[in-house]
């Protein structure tokens, strides 16, 4: 199993959907590697937890990453957060992605959840599963 290439697909999943037109009208900046503090934006994404399983084989080191992407509005309803997790969705799948280290063999949309926050707000978690290997 290897775990080295992890740092090297949350960049390029952050820089494709940080570069991505359709992300960009949906989140303007607001798309964050860590959960954004003070006063919060109306709307924004932030990379999520990560679970790697390994899929390593005769031919190398390879691991299957499982992580999620959170879309939070303080919207009441869900119609801003749900097109704007549609454009992640859009942009992530079959994305092209490129590493500094190692290839993505396919990267896969597995399900969300959307719920209705606290605060009166909303939010949908994505999950997704990217298969690496190490080359």
């Amino acid at each position: 199993m290897t775990y080295a290439l992890a740092a090297a697909l949350q960049q390029s999943v952050f820089q494709h959907l940080a570069s991505d037109t359709a992300v960009n009208s949906a989140l303007g900046s607001n798309l964050f590697d860590a959960m954004p503090t003070g006063s919060l934006p109306q709307i924004y994404a932030v990379l999520g937890a990560e679970e790697v399983l390994d899929r390593s084989d005769i031919s190398g080191a390879g691991a299957r990453h499982r992580f999620n992407i959170n879309v939070f509005t303080s919207s009441a309803g869900f119609s801003v957060a749900k097109e704007a997790a549609a454009t992640i969705c859009d942009a992530l799948v079959d994305a092209p992605l490129s590493l500094s280290r190692g290839r993505v063999v396919g990267i896969w949309f597995e399900r969300a959840s959307a719920q209705r926050l606290d605060d009166g707000g909303r939010s949908i978690t994505l999950l997704f599963a990217a298969r690496v290997d190490d080359d």
